[in-house]
């Protein structure tokens, strides 16, 4: 029997703004046989908006990766396949970084193609001013173990860091980094990034924090934070 080599295409899709796909992007959803997405309920909604009607499958739970037999059989039947995450660009601090590597592990074979696109991490980089010619991205910092481990990195790190933070931590997180940042280092917060209220709020440590604990409105969605490099 002829195993036939199929495709898989990572998709970036927007983190808040619907207007940020690209054509490529649109084309793509269209034409594959199958979008590999973490809830379809959401990637619907994108479908709607673009008139995109290919049939969707669930990728990943809470469990771990999800119809993943199926998943390998329609690649080696030569399918066409996308991947695509709720919100930017899928295995960046994303589940669809297991899958990916499944995929590379055992069908290597199979072409994997990625489309550049929307990103938080990009995006807030970009308007932040701090420089982005070295920088380590710690993706969404662990609740508990390693935390503290981590913010000791911050603390004495000669290059940029970036890592998100949810709604529920932030306020702690921004008191953490006022007792640790020196005032000669700057300090972003992005949040709401390309939606109707974002913002990006920059100054010293506490600076930031003294913003976000008089204005409680302002902390809200999920956030992006920049920490400048030690000098």
């Amino acid at each position: 029997m002829t195993v036939m080599s199929g495709t898989l295409y990572i998709v970036p899709t927007p983190i808040g703004n619907l207007e940020d796909m690209t054509l490529r992007a649109i084309r793509i959803l269209q034409e594959v046989d199958l979008v590999l997405c973490e809830d379809t309920s959401v990637t619907q909604r994108l479908f709607k908006q673009y008139e995109i009607d290919t049939p969707t499958t669930v990728f990943y739970a809470q469990t771990g990766i999800k119809n993943i037999e199926r998943i390998i059989e329609k690649l080696k039947d030569g399918k066409k396949l996308a991947l695509v995450s709720d919100a930017g660009t899928p295995t960046i601090s994303d589940p669809g970084v297991l899958l990916v590597d499944k995929i590379r592990k055992e069908l290597p074979e199979v072409s994997i193609i990625a489309l550049p696109g929307a990103s938080a991490l990009t995006t807030a980089l970009s308007a932040s001013g701090i420089s982005s010619s070295q920088f380590l991205f710690l993706g969404f910092l662990p609740h508990k173990k390693g935390r503290e481990t981590l913010f000791k990195e911050i603390a004495v790190s000669k290059r940029t860091v970036i890592f998100y933070e949810s709604v529920h931590r932030i306020e702690k997180t921004l008191e953490t980094l006022s007792e640790i940042v020196s005032d000669d280092r700057q300090v972003v917060v992005a949040r709401e990034l390309t939606k109707i209220y974002e913002e990006v709020v920059r100054g010293t440590s506490i600076d930031v924090k003294n913003y976000f604990h008089k204005k409680k409105d302002k902390i809200r969605g999920e956030f992006v934070v920049i920490v400048e490099g030690k000098k």
